[in-house]
């Protein structure tokens, strides 16, 4: 397997300004030898998080970038609240620094009121928690990351990177009865929506390529917002704007596995004034997916917030259309986040158009799903994951749609293991590439969470799902059963399992016409240079 077929080269990345692919002495644009762990519930993360925060001591460094941040989240019950942690350390001497969006949309229960309470506490600890608008007009800071650096003790330096936030509604684990501690929702969640989510745990040198990625965000010297008022409210209550120096950074960590990791990003073209360090933005998140999709050839495998865009499902519609093996699997949450006659709409029209699409393209060898618990309540599926032929595997904050291609900031990483997954089918794509360990076995822990399957009890025993065809069979077999115990009236035992057949609800010719505007603007805006929209390209 050649890293090139799947990764973006030095260059392919499109953001000469950044410092990722100018770390190496060989010039590679990603990092061999680390080792990657798939950390599935909010639970699982928040529980491994606390532990290595509190086995932090002086001069350790936590840094931590976030879309949203509740201080009173508790990680793993009482005494555990992420404002108290964070705090906790700092009062250590661990030097904190942080990098929250400060939202502009916050009377439409966005984040701005709770990320600076969680600022306020890191920074009177003695931390320092920046609240960071440099965003373009419409856009957010959507990174979720969490850098631990131990200055003498390297084997513990490790990056949480992926899809769950520092806040409420995303401590859930593998039952779904949801965090206790619940943001408003839409009804069909219920008090405590169930949640399903992904976070990534790197070891070895991806953690310096990671830390580089935060660095530059830090050392941004552009004002932390343009509005005038804003500022004025700064100056009024002594709010932190300049961020003080990091110490120099150390060096990698030195290899401990066998996965090649590249970062990958998404950052806008910021209009008047871009940032240093992509002065036209960076799109290696769609670059990447388009790079890897080129290769597909018997099973994609989604799990997306949205799953919007037909823009951006359109490089999925091409592998579907020009290779008649290939099937695609997307697991996506069955009712939008808010309720409303404007917001239900506008949520969904662009994934009905994104779904037609792909349907266009591949009919039956396409499969969507929804969750549920065991009681049946829908769960929220927050995770942001796609495998590709079990070779190529990537996980981030990142959504399949044209906001998070090109007009949020977005940071995710994709993986690819030297070591092949020995099972059969070996080369599930037939290029000679092999199933890879780390791909084949991330997607084998979601499905079988939503089949309701473990594991064989040998590593050496056949596993159906293995096999990409016998995979798409029984996701379809598994949510019909259930689907058909629900239209019978819920006689008799419950089907093992938690798929049902994605199906949206119907939209009038008005509601469309009406609703994609509002779309486009609002909900899933473009952040491209004009020269590149024009090519169509990223």
């Amino acid at each position: 397997m050649e890293f090139s077929d799947w990764l973006l080269t030095t260059g392919e990345r499109g953001n000469p300004a950044t410092v990722l692919d100018d770390r190496r002495p060989d010039g590679a644009a990603w990092s061999r030898g680390n080792l990657v762990r798939p950390l599935v519930h909010g639970s699982t993360y928040f529980r491994e998080l606390l532990a290595g925060i509190r086995a932090q001591r002086r001069g350790d460094l936590l840094l931590f970038t976030d879309w949203r941040g509740d201080p009173d989240e508790r990680l793993d019950g009482e005494g555990t609240e992420i404002g108290v942690v964070l705090a906790d350390a700092a009062r250590r001497g661990v030097i904190v620094k942080g990098l929250l969006w400060r939202s502009h949309l916050d009377g439409l229960q966005f984040s701005e009121t709770e990320n600076r309470h969680l600022g306020e506490e890191i920074e009177a600890a003695g931390g320092e928690c920046l609240l960071d608008m440099r965003v373009r007009p419409g856009g957010s800071h959507h990174q979720k990351l969490v850098v631990l650096r131990h200055p003498g003790r390297p084997e513990r330096d490790v990056a949480y990177v992926g899809g769950i936030d520092l806040c409420h509604s995303r401590n859930d684990d593998a039952s779904h009865r949801g965090d206790p501690q619940a943001l408003p929702f839409a009804k069909a969640y219920g008090p405590r929506p169930p949640w399903h989510d992904v976070q990534l745990a790197v070891r070895g040198p991806a953690v310096g390529d990671l830390e580089a990625g935060f660095r530059e965000r830090w050392e941004d010297p552009s004002p932390l917002s343009r509005s005038p008022l804003t500022r004025l409210r700064e100056l009024f209550h002594h709010e932190d704007t300049v961020a003080d120096h990091l110490p120099p950074q150390l060096p990698d960590p030195e290899p401990c596995g066998a996965h090649t990791v590249q970062v990958l990003r998404t950052y806008p073209n910021r209009l008047f004034r871009g940032y240093p360090f992509a002065p036209d933005g960076e799109r290696s998140i769609a670059r990447g997916y388009l790079r890897a999709l080129r290769r597909a050839r018997a099973l994609v495998y989604l799990e997306d917030q949205y799953l919007w865009s037909p823009h951006v499902v359109e490089s999925f519609a091409r592998a579907l259309a020009d290779h008649p093996d290939l099937r695609l699997i997307a697991v996506i949450p069955t009712v939008p986040e808010q309720d409303g006659r404007l917001t239900e709409p506008m949520n969904l029209v662009g994934r009905i158009a994104a779904l037609d699409r792909l349907r266009r393209a591949g009919g039956d060898r396409v499969a969507v799903y929804g969750l549920e618990n065991h009681a049946g309540t829908p769960v929220y599926v927050h995770a942001k994951v796609c495998v590709i032929d079990d070779v190529w595997a990537a996980v981030g904050s990142d959504n399949i749609n044209l906001r998070s291609w090109t007009h949020d900031s977005e940071l995710g990483c994709a993986v690819l293991d030297e070591e092949a997954d020995l099972r059969s089918p070996r080369d599930p794509a037939g290029l000679g590439d092999g199933a890879r360990s780390f791909a084949r076995e991330l997607r084998l822990e979601l499905a079988r969470e939503h089949l309701d399957e473990t594991a064989p009890a040998s590593p050496d025993a056949p596993d159906p799902l293995c096999d990409p065809v016998r995979a798409f069979d029984l996701f379809a077999e598994s949510a019909a059963a259930l689907d058909s115990w629900h239209e019978n009236g819920r006689h008799g035992p419950r089907p093992p399992g938690r798929l049902r057949a994605y199906r949206p609800p119907a939209l009038s010719p008005v509601a469309r016409t009406v609703s994609m505007p509002l779309y486009r603007l609002l909900v899933d805006p473009d952040g491209r240079p004009l020269k590149v929209r024009l090519r169509k390209s990223f």
